[in-house]
């Protein structure tokens, strides 16, 4: 039997193979980052904002109602 008609042979280059089905596999859509960025970004400022005009803000000083009252 010539080695050509051997079961285990292929006339098909294997490495050739491989490479042409990873170029037929559709490339993965890239996920966006700069939403993501964008949203922390927003929430830290306004955690930020938050805690800024909770310190600087004076506190609220009432007088209790019974006192005004006489």
């Amino acid at each position: 039997m010539p080695p050509s008609d051997s079961p285990g042979r292929s006339a098909l280059d294997h490495r050739k193979m491989a490479l042409a089905r990873n170029l037929l596999v559709p490339p993965r859509p890239s996920q966006k980052v700069w939403p993501v960025v964008t949203a922390a970004a927003f929430a830290a400022f306004t955690a930020l904002a938050l805690a800024t005009a909770t310190i600087l803000v004076p506190p609220v000083v009432s007088e209790p109602v019974a006192k005004t009252q006489r």
